[in-house]
Protein backbone atom coordinates (compact mmCIF):
# COMPACT_ATOMS: atom_id res chain seq x y z
CA UNK A 1 0.00 0.00 0.00
CA UNK A 2 0.76 3.11 -0.63
CA UNK A 3 0.33 6.52 2.00
CA UNK A 4 -0.90 9.70 0.38
CA UNK A 5 0.22 13.02 1.38
CA UNK A 6 -1.15 16.43 0.49
CA UNK A 7 0.94 16.79 -2.40
CA UNK A 8 -0.31 13.55 -3.83
CA UNK A 9 -3.99 14.45 -3.69
CA UNK A 10 -3.03 18.21 -4.74
CA UNK A 11 -1.44 16.20 -7.98
CA UNK A 12 -4.50 13.25 -7.74
CA UNK A 13 -7.42 16.42 -7.89
CA UNK A 14 -5.19 18.29 -10.85
CA UNK A 15 -4.62 15.02 -13.20
CA UNK A 16 -8.11 13.88 -12.44
CA UNK A 17 -9.87 17.12 -13.03
CA UNK A 18 -8.06 17.07 -16.65
CA UNK A 19 -9.13 12.86 -17.48
CA UNK A 20 -12.69 14.25 -16.49
CA UNK A 21 -13.08 15.85 -19.53
CA UNK A 22 -14.97 18.97 -18.25
CA UNK A 23 -17.10 16.75 -15.63
CA UNK A 24 -16.64 15.01 -12.23
CA UNK A 25 -17.30 18.29 -10.09
CA UNK A 26 -15.11 21.16 -8.85
CA UNK A 27 -11.68 20.04 -8.58
CA UNK A 28 -11.26 22.67 -5.67
CA UNK A 29 -14.66 21.65 -3.35
CA UNK A 30 -13.38 17.77 -3.99
CA UNK A 31 -10.08 18.62 -2.95
CA UNK A 32 -10.45 20.50 0.23
CA UNK A 33 -12.96 17.75 1.07
CA UNK A 34 -10.31 15.09 1.04
CA UNK A 35 -7.72 17.28 2.55
CA UNK A 36 -9.99 18.49 5.88
CA UNK A 37 -11.14 14.17 6.18
CA UNK A 38 -6.94 13.18 6.06
CA UNK A 39 -6.35 16.23 8.64
CA UNK A 40 -9.13 14.95 11.13
CA UNK A 41 -9.01 11.45 9.83
CA UNK A 42 -5.75 10.47 9.18
CA UNK A 43 -3.79 9.41 5.89
CA UNK A 44 -5.13 7.17 3.48
CA UNK A 45 -3.21 4.29 2.00
CA UNK A 46 -3.64 3.02 -1.71
CA UNK A 47 -4.00 -0.54 -2.86
CA UNK A 48 -3.52 -2.15 -6.06
CA UNK A 49 -6.28 -4.13 -7.99
CA UNK A 50 -3.87 -7.07 -7.92
CA UNK A 51 -3.45 -6.83 -4.44
CA UNK A 52 -7.17 -6.84 -3.18
CA UNK A 53 -8.52 -10.45 -1.63
CA UNK A 54 -10.70 -12.10 -3.92
CA UNK A 55 -13.67 -12.02 -1.65
CA UNK A 56 -12.79 -8.88 0.01
CA UNK A 57 -16.13 -6.16 -0.62
CA UNK A 58 -15.54 -3.04 -2.82
CA UNK A 59 -17.58 -0.28 -2.84
CA UNK A 60 -17.89 2.84 -5.09
CA UNK A 61 -18.32 5.87 -3.74
CA UNK A 62 -19.28 8.92 -5.61
CA UNK A 63 -21.41 12.86 -5.83
CA UNK A 64 -24.50 12.59 -8.23
CA UNK A 65 -25.83 15.24 -9.96
CA UNK A 66 -25.03 18.45 -11.65
CA UNK A 67 -21.58 19.96 -10.55
CA UNK A 68 -22.91 23.55 -10.88
CA UNK A 69 -25.05 22.44 -7.48
CA UNK A 70 -22.37 21.23 -5.71
CA UNK A 71 -20.44 24.35 -5.47
CA UNK A 72 -23.27 26.00 -4.25
CA UNK A 73 -24.95 22.48 -1.92
CA UNK A 74 -21.59 20.81 -0.53
CA UNK A 75 -21.61 17.97 1.26
CA UNK A 76 -21.17 17.81 5.36
CA UNK A 77 -19.07 14.73 5.60
CA UNK A 78 -21.91 13.18 7.87
CA UNK A 79 -23.30 11.40 3.94
CA UNK A 80 -20.33 9.10 3.92
CA UNK A 81 -20.84 7.47 7.37
CA UNK A 82 -24.69 6.84 6.66
CA UNK A 83 -24.04 5.34 3.40
CA UNK A 84 -21.59 2.91 4.38
CA UNK A 85 -23.42 1.88 7.44
CA UNK A 86 -26.57 1.58 5.33
CA UNK A 87 -24.47 -0.71 2.56
CA UNK A 88 -23.01 -2.89 5.28
CA UNK A 89 -25.96 -3.52 7.27
CA UNK A 90 -27.61 -4.49 3.94
CA UNK A 91 -25.19 -6.95 2.79
CA UNK A 92 -23.86 -7.92 5.77
CA UNK A 93 -21.04 -8.03 5.22
CA UNK A 94 -18.02 -4.92 6.07
CA UNK A 95 -16.53 -3.06 3.60
CA UNK A 96 -12.71 -3.30 2.45
CA UNK A 97 -12.40 -0.71 0.29
CA UNK A 98 -13.72 1.87 -1.56
CA UNK A 99 -12.71 3.08 -5.05
CA UNK A 100 -13.61 6.52 -7.47
CA UNK A 101 -16.22 5.57 -10.13
CA UNK A 102 -14.53 7.92 -12.46
CA UNK A 103 -11.65 10.13 -12.78
CA UNK A 104 -13.34 13.85 -12.13
CA UNK A 105 -12.37 16.90 -9.89
CA UNK A 106 -14.66 15.78 -7.14
CA UNK A 107 -15.66 12.04 -7.77
CA UNK A 108 -11.59 11.27 -7.53
CA UNK A 109 -11.60 12.82 -4.61
CA UNK A 110 -14.41 11.95 -3.09
CA UNK A 111 -13.14 8.78 -2.22
CA UNK A 112 -10.51 9.61 -0.35
CA UNK A 113 -13.03 11.82 2.03
CA UNK A 114 -14.56 8.68 2.66
CA UNK A 115 -11.60 6.35 3.05
CA UNK A 116 -9.82 8.36 5.59
CA UNK A 117 -13.33 9.03 7.72
CA UNK A 118 -14.27 5.22 7.68
CA UNK A 119 -10.53 4.26 7.86
CA UNK A 120 -9.67 1.82 4.97
CA UNK A 121 -7.59 1.76 2.04
CA UNK A 122 -9.02 3.33 -1.82
CA UNK A 123 -8.29 0.97 -4.58
CA UNK A 124 -5.97 2.46 -7.33
CA UNK A 125 -8.72 1.90 -10.16
CA UNK A 126 -12.40 3.32 -11.63
CA UNK A 127 -14.79 2.21 -14.14
CA UNK A 128 -14.53 4.76 -16.76
CA UNK A 129 -10.60 5.88 -16.76
CA UNK A 130 -12.06 9.15 -17.48
CA UNK A 131 -15.92 10.37 -16.02
CA UNK A 132 -19.20 10.13 -17.90
CA UNK A 133 -22.72 12.09 -17.16
CA UNK A 134 -24.80 8.68 -16.06
CA UNK A 135 -24.48 5.65 -13.91
CA UNK A 136 -24.26 2.84 -16.42
CA UNK A 137 -21.51 4.29 -18.18
CA UNK A 138 -18.63 1.83 -16.33
CA UNK A 139 -16.81 -0.99 -17.28
CA UNK A 140 -18.42 -3.13 -14.76
CA UNK A 141 -21.81 -2.47 -16.77
CA UNK A 142 -19.58 -3.89 -20.16
CA UNK A 143 -19.25 -7.37 -18.10
CA UNK A 144 -22.31 -8.00 -16.46
CA UNK A 145 -22.14 -6.71 -13.23
CA UNK A 146 -25.62 -4.73 -10.94
CA UNK A 147 -25.23 -1.53 -9.98
CA UNK A 148 -27.69 -2.47 -6.77
CA UNK A 149 -27.78 -2.48 -3.99
CA UNK A 150 -27.19 1.24 -4.51
CA UNK A 151 -27.20 3.65 -1.60
CA UNK A 152 -28.59 7.30 -2.05
CA UNK A 153 -27.99 9.79 0.71
CA UNK A 154 -27.91 13.55 0.92
CA UNK A 155 -26.74 16.45 3.67
CA UNK A 156 -30.57 16.38 5.64
CA UNK A 157 -30.19 12.54 6.41
CA UNK A 158 -32.21 10.85 4.16
CA UNK A 159 -30.77 7.62 3.19
CA UNK A 160 -32.44 4.92 0.56
CA UNK A 161 -31.33 1.59 -0.98
CA UNK A 162 -31.90 1.07 -4.68
CA UNK A 163 -32.34 -2.33 -5.86
CA UNK A 164 -33.35 -2.12 -9.72
CA UNK A 165 -33.78 -4.39 -12.80
CA UNK A 166 -30.74 -3.29 -14.44
CA UNK A 167 -27.74 -0.40 -14.16
CA UNK A 168 -29.90 1.99 -16.33
CA UNK A 169 -33.30 1.65 -13.89
CA UNK A 170 -30.61 2.81 -11.38
CA UNK A 171 -29.81 5.93 -13.09
CA UNK A 172 -33.19 6.91 -13.80
CA UNK A 173 -34.88 6.49 -10.52
CA UNK A 174 -31.55 7.96 -8.67
CA UNK A 175 -31.49 11.09 -10.91
CA UNK A 176 -35.24 11.83 -10.30
CA UNK A 177 -34.36 11.46 -6.45
CA UNK A 178 -31.47 13.52 -7.20
CA UNK A 179 -33.48 16.34 -8.56
CA UNK A 180 -36.06 15.93 -5.90
CA UNK A 181 -33.20 16.06 -3.42
CA UNK A 182 -31.69 19.73 -4.38
CA UNK A 183 -29.75 18.59 -7.45
CA UNK A 184 -26.52 16.40 -6.07
CA UNK A 185 -26.36 13.86 -3.62
CA UNK A 186 -23.79 11.18 -2.55
CA UNK A 187 -23.75 7.63 -3.15
CA UNK A 188 -22.52 4.01 -2.48
CA UNK A 189 -22.88 1.57 -5.95
CA UNK A 190 -21.61 -1.26 -7.48
CA UNK A 191 -20.54 -3.50 -4.42
CA UNK A 192 -18.14 -5.65 -5.80
CA UNK A 193 -16.29 -8.66 -4.56
CA UNK A 194 -11.82 -8.25 -5.03
CA UNK A 195 -12.24 -10.49 -8.28
CA UNK A 196 -14.86 -8.52 -9.90
CA UNK A 197 -12.77 -5.35 -9.85
CA UNK A 198 -9.47 -7.28 -11.10
CA UNK A 199 -11.44 -8.39 -13.93
CA UNK A 200 -13.31 -5.30 -14.80
CA UNK A 201 -11.48 -2.19 -13.58
CA UNK A 202 -9.36 -0.06 -15.46
CA UNK A 203 -6.47 0.64 -13.39
CA UNK A 204 -4.00 2.65 -11.65
CA UNK A 205 -6.30 5.68 -12.74
CA UNK A 206 -4.91 7.62 -9.68
CA UNK A 207 -1.68 7.20 -10.51
CA UNK A 208 -1.83 8.08 -13.58
CA UNK A 209 -3.69 11.30 -12.13
CA UNK A 210 -1.28 12.00 -9.87
CA UNK A 211 1.47 11.71 -12.69
CA UNK A 212 -0.15 14.32 -14.69
CA UNK A 213 -1.14 16.03 -11.89
CA UNK A 214 2.81 16.12 -11.17
CA UNK A 215 3.23 16.86 -14.58
CA UNK A 216 1.23 20.23 -15.00
CA UNK A 217 2.50 21.57 -11.38
CA UNK A 218 5.83 21.45 -12.53
CA UNK A 219 5.87 22.54 -16.08
CA UNK A 220 6.47 26.23 -15.91
CA UNK A 221 9.67 24.77 -14.15
CA UNK A 222 11.01 23.38 -17.62
CA UNK A 223 11.99 25.25 -20.89
CA UNK A 224 9.44 22.69 -22.94
CA UNK A 225 5.82 24.75 -23.59
CA UNK A 226 3.82 23.53 -21.18
CA UNK A 227 1.20 22.70 -23.56
CA UNK A 228 3.77 20.20 -25.55
CA UNK A 229 4.80 18.38 -22.20
CA UNK A 230 1.21 17.89 -21.41
CA UNK A 231 0.48 16.53 -24.96
CA UNK A 232 3.82 14.03 -24.34
CA UNK A 233 2.72 12.81 -21.36
CA UNK A 234 -0.92 11.54 -21.47
CA UNK A 235 -0.08 11.16 -25.34
CA UNK A 236 -2.75 13.42 -26.49
CA UNK A 237 -3.18 15.74 -29.15
CA UNK A 238 -3.85 19.79 -29.52
CA UNK A 239 -7.45 19.78 -31.38
CA UNK A 240 -6.96 23.77 -31.16
CA UNK A 241 -6.57 27.02 -29.43
CA UNK A 242 -8.99 29.86 -29.15
CA UNK A 243 -10.60 32.28 -27.14
CA UNK A 244 -14.21 31.47 -25.38
CA UNK A 245 -16.78 33.97 -27.54
CA UNK A 246 -20.14 32.46 -26.24
CA UNK A 247 -21.24 29.86 -23.81
CA UNK A 248 -24.88 28.47 -23.45
CA UNK A 249 -25.74 26.35 -20.38
CA UNK A 250 -28.20 25.14 -18.52
CA UNK A 251 -28.76 22.85 -15.34
CA UNK A 252 -32.06 20.28 -16.09
CA UNK A 253 -33.03 16.72 -14.92
CA UNK A 254 -30.03 16.11 -12.79
CA UNK A 255 -27.29 17.43 -15.73
CA UNK A 256 -25.37 20.45 -16.73
CA UNK A 257 -26.28 20.67 -20.77
CA UNK A 258 -24.47 23.36 -23.12
CA UNK A 259 -22.20 24.42 -25.98
CA UNK A 260 -18.98 26.73 -25.78
CA UNK A 261 -18.11 28.30 -29.00
CA UNK A 262 -14.60 29.32 -29.55
CA UNK A 263 -12.83 31.75 -31.79
CA UNK A 264 -8.98 30.90 -32.78
CA UNK A 265 -6.12 32.33 -32.33
CA UNK A 266 -2.57 32.12 -33.35
CA UNK A 267 -2.61 29.06 -35.71
CA UNK A 268 -6.28 28.86 -35.58
CA UNK A 269 -6.54 32.39 -36.56
CA UNK A 270 -9.36 31.96 -39.07
CA UNK A 271 -11.40 29.01 -37.62
CA UNK A 272 -13.85 28.34 -34.90
CA UNK A 273 -14.75 25.45 -32.40
CA UNK A 274 -17.51 24.56 -31.18
CA UNK A 275 -18.01 21.69 -28.26
CA UNK A 276 -21.05 20.30 -26.85
CA UNK A 277 -21.39 18.81 -23.18
CA UNK A 278 -23.67 17.24 -20.91
CA UNK A 279 -21.71 17.62 -17.77
CA UNK A 280 -19.13 16.41 -19.67
CA UNK A 281 -17.63 17.42 -23.27
CA UNK A 282 -19.13 14.76 -25.59
CA UNK A 283 -18.37 15.95 -29.38
CA UNK A 284 -16.04 18.61 -30.86
CA UNK A 285 -16.44 20.30 -34.13
CA UNK A 286 -14.30 22.68 -36.48
CA UNK A 287 -15.42 24.58 -38.59
CA UNK A 288 -18.69 22.09 -38.14
CA UNK A 289 -16.60 19.47 -38.95
CA UNK A 290 -16.20 16.95 -35.93
CA UNK A 291 -12.59 16.22 -34.90
CA UNK A 292 -13.80 13.88 -31.59
CA UNK A 293 -16.52 12.61 -30.47
CA UNK A 294 -16.97 10.66 -27.17
CA UNK A 295 -15.53 8.12 -25.90
CA UNK A 296 -12.58 9.58 -26.40
CA UNK A 297 -11.70 12.10 -24.08
CA UNK A 298 -12.36 15.98 -25.30
CA UNK A 299 -10.24 18.35 -22.52
CA UNK A 300 -9.80 21.67 -22.30
CA UNK A 301 -6.92 23.56 -20.61
CA UNK A 302 -6.02 27.40 -19.50
CA UNK A 303 -3.35 28.50 -22.12
CA UNK A 304 -0.92 30.39 -19.86
CA UNK A 305 -0.76 27.56 -17.02
CA UNK A 306 -2.61 24.37 -18.21
CA UNK A 307 -4.50 23.85 -15.39
CA UNK A 308 -7.67 21.85 -16.75
CA UNK A 309 -10.74 23.48 -17.12
CA UNK A 310 -14.57 21.68 -15.90
CA UNK A 311 -17.62 23.11 -17.89
CA UNK A 312 -19.21 24.80 -14.92
CA UNK A 313 -15.81 26.98 -15.22
CA UNK A 314 -16.27 28.12 -18.79
CA UNK A 315 -16.13 31.70 -18.89
CA UNK A 316 -16.38 34.67 -22.05
CA UNK A 317 -12.98 35.78 -22.60
CA UNK A 318 -10.78 33.12 -21.56
CA UNK A 319 -8.08 31.56 -23.57
CA UNK A 320 -7.82 27.94 -23.44
CA UNK A 321 -6.54 24.38 -25.38
CA UNK A 322 -8.71 21.86 -26.58
CA UNK A 323 -6.89 18.45 -26.09
CA UNK A 324 -8.21 15.23 -27.33
CA UNK A 325 -6.56 11.88 -26.06
CA UNK A 326 -7.25 8.35 -26.49
CA UNK A 327 -10.33 6.57 -24.10
CA UNK A 328 -9.76 2.67 -22.89
CA UNK A 329 -10.35 0.20 -25.71
CA UNK A 330 -13.22 -1.64 -23.45
CA UNK A 331 -15.17 1.51 -24.73
CA UNK A 332 -14.32 0.82 -28.40
CA UNK A 333 -16.25 -2.47 -28.49
CA UNK A 334 -19.71 -2.86 -29.42
CA UNK A 335 -21.25 -2.67 -26.42
CA UNK A 336 -19.08 0.26 -25.44
CA UNK A 337 -19.89 2.46 -28.28
CA UNK A 338 -23.82 1.53 -27.30
CA UNK A 339 -23.11 2.48 -24.10
CA UNK A 340 -21.10 5.74 -24.05
CA UNK A 341 -20.92 6.53 -28.51
CA UNK A 342 -22.15 9.82 -29.78
CA UNK A 343 -25.43 7.79 -31.15
CA UNK A 344 -26.24 7.17 -27.38
CA UNK A 345 -26.27 11.07 -26.46
CA UNK A 346 -28.81 11.64 -29.67
CA UNK A 347 -25.92 13.18 -31.77
CA UNK A 348 -26.04 12.04 -35.65
CA UNK A 349 -22.34 10.99 -35.55
CA UNK A 350 -20.34 7.75 -35.91
CA UNK A 351 -17.73 6.91 -33.96
CA UNK A 352 -14.54 7.38 -35.43
CA UNK A 353 -11.15 7.02 -33.39
CA UNK A 354 -9.54 10.19 -32.17
CA UNK A 355 -6.24 9.01 -33.75
CA UNK A 356 -7.83 8.09 -37.07
CA UNK A 357 -9.56 11.59 -37.43
CA UNK A 358 -6.70 13.84 -36.53
CA UNK A 359 -4.93 11.47 -39.40
CA UNK A 360 -7.76 12.17 -42.00
CA UNK A 361 -7.77 15.67 -40.91
CA UNK A 362 -4.30 16.46 -41.37
CA UNK A 363 -4.30 14.83 -44.53
CA UNK A 364 -7.06 17.56 -46.08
Amino acid sequence: MKELNKQSIEDIALGAALLGTGGGGDPYVGKLMALQAVENYGPVKVVDVESIPDDALIVLTAMMGAPTVLVEKIANGGEFKRAFEAMEKYLGKKIYATMPIEAGGVNSMIPLAVAAQMGIPIVDGDGMGRAFPELQMVTYHLHGITSGPMVVTDEKGNVSILETINNKWSENIARAMTVAQGGSVMICIYPMTGKQVKDCAIRDIMSYSEKIGASIRESTKKDIPPIKQLLDEIDGYELFKGKIVDVLRETKSGFNFGTVKLEGIEKYKEKNCEVNFQNENLVAKINQEVIATTPDLICMVDTDNISPITTDALKYGRRVVVIGLKCNDMWRTEKGLETVGPKYFHYDIDYVPIEKRIKEASNV
